[in-house]
């Protein structure tokens, strides 16, 4: 096992929602190491709490409980614009519903994590260029996502997530709003980017898309109750 310090690391994380009196303990001490290089799925049925987990890691939520490190950072020590800019600088994106706003261009829409960087436009231009290229967008650059099927448009998604080349990819359901080809396509493209170094941690429900990675972490009622590191290898041989 290597000694650098994990890309991510859980102790005890826990999250509890309270409404009307009631309290949902969606994640029950959560304690979890992503090395920088990795590529983990996290899966279970609906409820089991993955959103939530997937949630804290990209700090669009704080734990009720336990401690978070971010490439060595303590996460609650960050100032709410730290950690913005670090959603934005160390964090790529990709939901299940795409997310891409509908009047601006497919270019457009991969360049403005850029260009809330304050990065100049020569620099953008370049970046977003080699983004499409690398998932096979750049001849729909001018398109508006209406014009693109729900497989392109899932890969203009990624592309938006890898532009600003960050620390670590989170992908919630990526497929969930796919036929099965173009799902696999999907997978396809991400397992392309582990293999050019890129660190993925996906949401899933699916074990066809959870063997795509070489591990798999299983909740049950908000805990990780398997962790298959070799067997997740092991099937993507």
């Amino acid at each position: 096992m290597s000694e650098a310090q994990p890309l991510i690391h859980l102790d005890g994380v826990k999250k509890v929602f309270l409404t009307d009196e009631v309290e949902t303990h969606a994640l029950a001490g959560i304690h979890l190491e992503i090395k920088t290089g990795e590529y983990v799925a996290i899966a279970g049925p609906s409820g089991c709490g993955k959103s939530t987990l997937l949630s804290i890691l990209g700090l669009l939520d704080t734990p009720s409980d336990g401690r978070y490190w971010l490439n060595s950072r303590a996460v609650e020590q960050l100032s709410l614009s730290e950690r913005a800019r670090t959603r934005n600088r160390e964090i790529g994106f990709i939901f299940q519903s795409f997310n891409l706003i509908g009047d601006l261009t497919v270019f457009e829409n991969v360049e403005l994590p850029l260009v809330y960087r304050g990065m100049k436009a020569s620099e953008r231009r370049t970046r977003v260029a080699e983004a499409l290229e690398r998932v096979g967008m750049a001849h729909r650059a001018k398109h508006l996502p209406s014009q693109l099927s729900g497989g392109q448009q899932q890969r203009v998604a990624v592309a938006r997530a890898v532009v600003g080349q960050p620390l670590i990819l989170l992908a919630d359901e990526p497929t969930g709003n796919l036929d099965s080809k173009n799902g696999e396509l999907v997978m396809d493209l991400l397992r392309e980017l582990h293999r050019g170094g890129a660190t993925i941690c996906m949401v899933t429900h699916d074990p066809r898309y959870a063997a795509h990675a070489d591990r798999t972490i299983h909740l049950f009622d908000g805990k990780v109750i398997e962790d298959e590191a070799e067997i997740a290898a092991m099937a993507t041989v």
